[in-house]
């Protein structure tokens, strides 16, 4: 969206994750930590992202804004209630759900995918930045940074129509079908002549819709593909199992037989079907995704780890796979390791609480208690409604000796 406000914000709080600021540094370096509590003290990993996905048949570059869905709304509330199964939501799952494919298919958008930025917009529902829940802005709208919480719309109906008519604005020149609800639209039209109705893909919002955001369109996709996975129905499974018998198996396949499995719990025939599929096609991000997940869900970390090896050599910008690699070589105490991992997650999305906190884990596992200090204040910044930022954040401020009055 247009947010040039919030470009410079972006870009401090970048540079922010990647180096210690002075001012922080120097406020951690003069507390004292009371070293007895801090030895008996226990810091909460974040959770890995555990959820995998469809392979893309097509190519990210080539998938349109305007268009059908092809997942259904039964897909999208699942994919929800997965990933947050608290949203903070001023109506039901259901209805977001269903608000999305009315407003987004009147004008003529792919209403999945809106849906998706959505969900990366509120980080799937939490929040935890400037907008507040109450807001119903499920995009950012006016969130330009600097703490400045952006608009506020009076129902879901009318947060999803404002996103939506924003979306119109960036890709048609053809006015919203509806009332103009979204205050930042003529911002665009008038503004920006250079993207007004031009940006026809998702990965045409890189670096403009969000700032960096320079792998943003890729990301929305990527949930997107989480969301194709399919049912572990027996009938689902039947039809997965006679796609196989009855013609040449392809890598999609296997990896669609896969997901059932890994659905089902069934973790051992998952690991087979996704490796059929990467011997098949070895360059597919999304099964050595798939497959690395399942490594760890067998708890054979060192082959997860070479499963990522293998993926980030062929995306070096998958959000999951560094941040995922990094987790791994944190529960294997290689933190130095486990922080460059973090770092490069950083450089793909600059504002994650979760790898913030990662990073602070690791440095309070290797004793840097000021950094640790600093890396949690940071990621509480960041999102401070995150429970485990806000659980580590206590604790070790919990520790800190009391000045003596």
């Amino acid at each position: 969206m247009f947010k040039p406000a919030r470009l410079f914000v972006a870009l401090v709080v970048m540079l922010s994750m990647l180096i210690a600021l002075p001012t922080m540094s120097d406020a951690a370096s003069k507390i004292k930590f009371d070293k007895k509590k801090l030895r008996a003290a226990q810091v909460i990993d974040a959770p890995a992202l555990d959820i995998p996905m469809m392979m893309q048949l097509q190519a990210p570059e080539r998938i349109t804004i305007l268009g059908d869905p092809t997942v259904t709304q039964a897909q999208m509330v699942a994919l929800i209630n997965k990933r947050n199964p608290k949203p903070l939501l001023n109506c039901s799952v259901q209805e977001i759900v269903q608000l999305y494919y009315e407003e987004a298919g009147r004008e003529g958008i792919r209403p999945d995918v809106a849906l998706c930025q959505a969900l990366k917009e509120t980080a799937f529902f939490a929040y935890g930045g400037d907008v507040d829940p109450k807001q119903n802005n499920y995009c950012g709208l006016g969130a330009t940074g600097n703490h400045e919480p952006g608009n506020s719309f009076d129902s879901p109906r009318m947060g999803v129509r404002a996103h939506i008519q924003h979306l119109l604005a960036y890709t048609s020149k053809r006015e919203p079908r509806t009332i103009l609800v979204d205050p930042r639209y003529n911002l665009v039209k008038n503004l920006r002549k250079d993207i007004f109705g031009k940006l026809t893909h998702w990965t045409d919002l890189n670096g403009t819709w969000a700032v960096p955001g320079t792998y943003y369109g890729q990301e929305l996709l990527r949930i997107w593909q989480q969301a194709k996975i399919p049912d572990n129905s027996p009938a689902t499974f039947l039809a997965a199992n006679r796609n196989l018998q009855m013609s040449a198996p392809t890598a999609e396949m296997f990896v669609f037989r896969g997901l059932i499995y890994y659905d089902r719990e069934d973790y051992y025939n998952a690991q087979a079907d996704f490796d059929s599929a990467v011997v098949l096609e070895p360059d597919s991000v999304e099964a050595l995704y798939d497959l690395a997940l399942t490594l760890e869900k067998l708890n054979l970390k060192d082959e997860a780890i070479e499963a990522y090896d293998r993926l980030l050599a062929i995306d070096d910008k998958f959000f999951n796979g560094w941040y995922n690699r990094g987790r791994l070589k944190l529960l294997k105490g290689d933190y130095v390791k486990a922080i460059e991992d973090f770092n490069q997650a950083l450089v793909v999305e600059p504002i994650s609480a979760n790898v913030v906190n990662e990073i602070g884990v690791a440095h309070f596992r290797q004793g840097k208690y000021e950094e640790a200090y600093a890396d949690f204040e940071r990621a509480y910044d960041l999102n401070d409604r995150n429970e485990i930022v806000i659980d580590n954040r206590n604790l070790i401020n919990a520790c800190i000796k009391k000045k003596k009055k």
